[in-house]
C-alpha cells in the first residue's frame, strides 16, 4: 500500500507541474483537461477504499506543490540582490509553495469528508470546494491570488470577455469545471452525465458570443479624441539603483530623455514605481532644476517614489504614486495598500526583525500601510476631468476588491518588475492588467521599469506596449468609453450567487439518485 500512495503522490506532483504550463507566458491550457481529469479520477476512484483522510490531504497537497513550485519559483530571485539573503533562496523555494499547497491539501481533505457517492454530486463537489478555497486563497493574511487555473484564458479574449459580467473568481470556478469534464464523460453511468458534459461545452460557445457582441459593441463606439496625452514610460533601469550604486541624477536624466517632453504638447507623462533612488517625497525639490529645464507649465509628471513621515518620533514609509507640476509642486499623492508580504512589510514584525530579517525592497523595515483606497482627479488648464484609480505593483492582482469608489475614468498601474529578473514572473504579473480591464471596462495604463509598459483597452485587447527589457513610451490620446460592466457594479457577490447554484445543482443530482 505504501508503494501505492507513493506513486499517486509523485504522479499528482507531476500533474501539479505540468498543470502549471497552462499559465502565462505559455498558456497551454489544453493540458488542464488531461491533468484535472486524471486527479479528479483518482480522487473519486479511492474513495470508500478505506484510505485514511491524511492521505486525501496528501493527494491535494502534493498537486499544489507541484503547481506552486514551478509556477512560483521566479520568487525566490528577488532574494539575490542582496547577499543577507542568499541563504533564504533554498527555504522560500520549498516554503512557498509547501504553504500554498495547504489550500490544495484542504480542498481534497473536504472532499473526501463529503464523501460523495455518485459521480455528479463528486463533480460539482470538487468543482465548489476548488472555487471557495481560491477565492480563501485571494483574502486571507492579505491574500494571495496569484496564478488562478483561469489565467490559463489570458489569451483567449473573447472566452475571458465573460469577465465584465460575473468576474475571475466565478469563470476561475467555471473553467474547473470544464476541465475535469472529461473525467464525468469516461466515469458515466447514465445519460445525466452526458447532459452535463455537453451543457459545459454549450458554456465556452456562449462566452464566445457574448465576446463576440461585447467587441462589436465596442468597437462601433466613437473614438474620444483627448487635448492631451498621457505618455506612459516604459524604462530598463538597473536595481542596483537601490543599492546607490547609480547617482539619482544620472536616473532623472535617463527618465527625461526616455520621456522625451516636447514644451508646447500638453502631456501627463507617468513614470514606474520608486524609480528615483535615494529620495524621498519632500526630497524631489532637490531635482528642480534638472526638472525645470525640460519640463514646461503644459507638463505634469507622476511617479512612485517613497513618502516619509513622523508621527510620534516614529518614522513610517509609504510606497506612493505622486503627481507634480513642472515646478515639483505636489499635486496628489497616493499611498499604497495591499502591500507585498517579505518585499514590502515583515509579517509578525516584531519576531521576525528580531531575528535580523528585513523587508526584500527596502533597507528601513516595513512600509506602512496607506488609509483607503482613493481616486485621483485632474482638473487644471489643459486636462480637464481626468479621475483615475492608482494602483501600485502588485494591489493590480486583486478581483473585485480594487475600490469602493467607481466613479473613475481609467486605472493607472507602475510596477517595478525588475525583482523576478528575466523570469515569467513579470509575464504573469503583467497578465492581471487584461483581467482588471474587462472586469471594470476600462482602459489600463500600465508603466513598468524592467517589466511590461502597455495601454490595455476594457476589451483586454493590449492597443500600444513597450516590450520587456526595453525603455520607450507609449501615447493614450484617445478611447472608446465601454457601457459600466456588471461585475463593476455587483462584484463577488456573482461568485457567491454561483456557488449557491452549485450547492442546488449537489442537492438536486443526489435527489434524483436516491429517488
Amino acid at each position: 500500500m505504501k508503494k501505492k500512495f507513493i506513486t499517486e503522490f509523485l504522479l499528482l506532483f507531476f500533474l501539479g507541474g505540468l498543470t502549471s504550463l497552462s499559465l502565462p507566458p505559455f498558456n497551454l491550457f489544453i493540458i488542464n483537461f488531461f491533468t484535472f481529469s486524471i486527479f479528479f479520477g483518482l480522487l473519486f476512484k479511492n474513495l470508500n477504499k478505506k484510505i485514511e483522510k491524511k492521505i486525501f490531504f496528501f493527494y491535494g497537497w502534493f498537486f499544489g506543490f507541484g503547481y506552486f513550485l514551478t509556477s512560483l519559483y521566479w520568487i525566490t530571485i528577488s532574494l539575490s540582490f542582496d547577499k543577507n539573503f542568499s541563504f533564504l533562496i533554498p527555504i522560500a523555494l520549498i516554503f512557498i509553495p509547501s504553504f500554498l499547497a495547504l489550500f490544495y491539501g484542504l480542498i481534497t481533505l473536504l472532499f473526501y469528508l463529503f464523501n460523495p457517492k455518485n459521480v455528479l454530486s463528486a463533480f460539482f463537489i470538487f468543482s465548489v470546494f476548488f472555487g471557495i478555497v481560491e477565492f480563501i486563497r485571494g483574502i486571507i493574511l492579505t491574500g494571495f491570488p496569484w496564478n488562478l487555473i483561469i489565467y490559463s484564458f489570458s489569451k483567449n479574449l473573447n472566452f475571458i470577455s465573460i469577465l465584465s459580467v460575473i468576474g475571475t473568481y466565478s469563470l476561475n470556478l467555471i473553467a474547473i469545471s470544464l476541465f475535469t469534464a472529461p473525467a464525468i464523460y469516461i466515469l458515466r453511468k447514465s445519460k445525466k452525465e452526458i447532459g452535463v458534459c455537453i451543457f459545459l461545452l454549450l458554456l465556452p460557445i456562449i462566452f464566445f458570443i457574448h465576446g463576440n457582441f461585447q467587441k462589436k459593441q465596442f468597437k462601433n463606439k466613437e473614438v474620444e479624441k483627448f487635448p492631451y496625452k498621457i505618455r506612459i514610460i516604459g524604462s530598463n533601469i538597473s536595481l542596483e539603483r537601490f543599492n546607490s550604486k547609480i547617482d539619482t541624477e544620472e536616473v532623472i536624466r535617463e527618465l527625461i530623455s526616455i520621456s522625451s517632453p516636447v514644451s508646447n504638447e500638453k502631456t501627463f507623462f507617468v513614470w514606474p514605481e520608486g524609480i528615483i533612488p535615494d529620495t524621498y517625497l519632500n526630497e524631489i525639490s532637490l531635482y528642480t532644476d534638472i526638472f525645470n529645464k525640460s519640463l514646461s507649465e503644459n507638463h505634469l509628471l507622476g511617479l512612485g517614489i517613497t513618502k516619509k513621515d513622523s508621527e510620534n518620533n516614529e518614522s513610517k514609509f509609504y510606497n506612493t504614486f505622486s503627481i507634480f507640476d513642472n515646478k515639483l509642486n505636489l499635486i496628489k499623492s497616493y499611498s499604497k495598500i495591499k502591500l507585498v508580504p517579505f518585499g514590502e512589510f515583515l509579517p509578525f514584525e516584531k519576531i521576525l526583525d528580531g531575528l535580523g530579517l528585513k523587508t526584500i525592497t527596502n533597507n528601513f523595515g516595513s512600509f506602512s500601510r496607506g488609509s483607503e483606497e482613493d481616486i485621483i482627479e485632474i482638473d487644471n488648464s489643459f486636462i480637464k476631468n481626468l479621475k483615475f484609480l492608482p494602483l501600485i505593483c502588485y494591489e493590480i492582482i486583486y478581483s473585485g476588491n480594487l475600490t469602493k469608489n467607481r466613479n473613475f475614468n481609467l486605472i493607472i498601474n507602475i510596477s517595478e518588475d525588475g525583482w523576478f529578473g528575466e523570469s515569467i514572473g513579470p509575464k504573469q504579473h503583467f497578465a492581471h492588467s487584461i483581467y482588471r480591464a474587462i472586469e471594470t471596462g476600462k482602459y489600463i495604463l500600465r508603466s513598468s521599469n524592467n517589466g511590461m509598459a502597455a495601454i490595455i483597452n476594457p476589451l483586454g485587447e493590449i492597443e500600444k506596449y513597450i516590450e520587456f527589457g526595453n525603455s520607450g513610451f507609449i501615447d493614450f490620446e484617445e478611447k472608446r468609453v465601454l457601457n459600466k460592466t456588471i461585475f463593476s457594479t455587483h462584484g463577488n457577490k456573482i461568485f457567491m450567487i454561483l456557488i449557491l447554484l452549485y450547492i442546488f445543482l449537489i442537492f438536486s443530482f443526489n435527489r434524483i439518485r436516491n429517488e
